[in-house]
């Protein structure tokens, strides 16, 4: 018995250790997703018909906040499993009236499955009955409110007020709105109603709203990240580089859709199955590649992934699994994140908090299978952190070139649940940043974004309406 023991125990140990080698990436290999995302960029914001993974998407914005911005804002915030409403008054400071404050009131709806992949009519419909609950309960039925909407999907962008849905990502599939411009079938909806007096000026990504929002207070803002449910990213490019939009001098902020970063095969060596097997099993296979391996609406299921090989092998729980375990979607990312906190808190109370996840997915687990669970939530974890540090790095090298300087400060508007819920992300993505820009002359700071996609969009129809309530 035991020579039967002692090789599945080293069976286990190289299972675990091939499991570290797929997940592992070195410096020179995120140096290299940094030089092949650099050349996807150029290649992007050449031609409409590139062969770029990356969408390169002119935004219309032309520059961050100046801060003499005012007025009375209706902002809508489109993008993860809530919709959000917000009302948005941008003021003069009490003392000062060259500075600005920000008074802000929202109220968040839930999005029903049955609304996110139902039709078209339906969907807007809701959209709209939301924000008329809105405007009701604040006594803005009335009032003429210019409307800055967040749609975090992807758009091909033909105006500040114009946006064309690519195709849907993060569980939505609503029929009838791919190909459509989404400002004219939710101002259909709107003025269906009959009932509200508001105007959609500005459509923009959360990656926008995030970036615009920090730099309001910010002035070396010129990145804008998203790491939640989904991942995106933008950044403010010079015009004369956007081959698909005439001018030659200003700016234009570029949504990157960094999301779909590898949808060309360019990734394909640092891929793992596991990687292969959650995009074979999505809604939307071989799009959004870069996103199912960083975002928290995958990160859970490559644990679960991960784990069910492990067990299958016999490396873990005794080689015998649950339904639970086996069924997509049952390890949740949330799970991730409490492991790590409690695990980097305090070992014995991470086991004890462990085990009971485990418990819940029908697992019976000792203090080695939840050792184990740890470290593969660790692995992907910083897989994912790793991975969009040098998407990070690569962004601000670009912004630096464009202003053809030997050093330059970066800072970064971030924001998103798996950056800021989860325990490590942050600290490990900054500290691999700074060590992918050493001595590039590259600083990057990150600053957390409040309440970003939704300032950031009224801030957007600010720029681009004189009317106040």
């Amino acid at each position: 018995m035991a020579p039967n023991n002692e090789g599945q125990a080293e069976g286990s140990t190289t299972l675990f250790k091939s499991i570290k080698q797929q997940l592992h990436l070195d410096n020179e290999q995120l140096k290299q997703v940094m030089g092949t995302m650099q050349s996807e960029m150029v290649e992007g914001l050449c031609r409409s018909d590139s062969t770029s993974s990356l969408g390169m998407l002119p935004s219309y914005v032309s520059s961050v906040p100046c801060g003499d911005e005012r007025g009375c804002y209706l902002a809508l915030d489109l993008g993860g499993t809530n919709f959000r409403v917000l009302l948005i008054k941008i003021l003069d400071e009490t003392n000062d009236s060259k500075k600005c404050r920000v008074e802000m009131a929202n109220q968040i709806f839930s999005l029903p499955e049955s609304i996110i992949q139902g039709d078209s009519e339906g969907f807007f419909g809701y959209i709209a009955e939301c924000i008329a609950m809105f405007c009701e309960e604040h006594g803005l039925m009335d009032s003429y409110l210019p409307v800055g909407f967040t749609f975090s999907f992807p758009l091909e962008q033909r105006g500040l007020n114009q946006g064309v849905l690519l195709t849907w990502t993060k569980g939505f599939d609503v029929s009838g709105v791919k190909g459509q411009d989404v400002v004219q079938l939710l101002t259909a909806a709107i003025n269906k109603r009959g009932d509200m007096n508001c105007e959609v000026v500005a459509i923009v990504n959360d990656t926008v709203g995030t970036m615009m929002s920090c730099a309001l207070t910010e002035p070396h803002c010129k990145i804008g990240l998203i790491v939640g449910t989904g991942c995106n990213a933008c950044y403010m490019e010079k015009l004369s580089n956007v081959h698909m939009v005439d001018g030659e001098h200003g700016d234009m902020c570029i949504n990157m859709e960094l999301g779909g970063f590898g949808d060309n095969g360019v990734l394909d060596e640092i891929r793992t199955e596991f990687d292969k097997a959650v995009d074979s099993d999505s809604l939307n296979p071989d799009c959004h590649l870069f996103e199912k391996m960083i975002s928290g609406m995958y990160l859970g299921e490559l644990v679960r992934l991960i784990l069910c090989k492990l067990t299958k092998e016999g490396a873990i729980f005794n080689g015998e699994g649950s339904k639970k375990l086996f069924t997509p979607g049952m390890f949740k990312t949330a799970y991730v994140s409490e492991i790590e906190y409690k695990s980097v808190d305090d070992k014995l109370h991470g086991n004890i908090l462990i085990r009971n996840i485990l418990q819940e997915l029908g697992l019976t687990p000792d203090d080695a299978d939840c050792e184990a669970v740890h470290n593969v939530c660790h692995l992907v974890s910083k897989r994912a952190a790793h991975l969009c540090a040098a998407g990070v790095a690569a962004v601000a090298l670009k912004v630096k070139e464009n202003h053809d300087t030997e050093s330059m400060k970066v800072t970064v508007g971030v924001d998103g649940t798996v950056y800021r819920k989860h325990p490590t992300f942050s600290k490990l993505m900054s500290q691999k940043v700074e060590e992918l820009c050493d001595g590039t002359g590259v600083s990057i700071d990150f600053v957390l974004s409040h309440d970003g996609s939704g300032k950031g969009a009224a801030l957007v129809a600010a720029a681009m309406s004189e009317k106040v309530c």
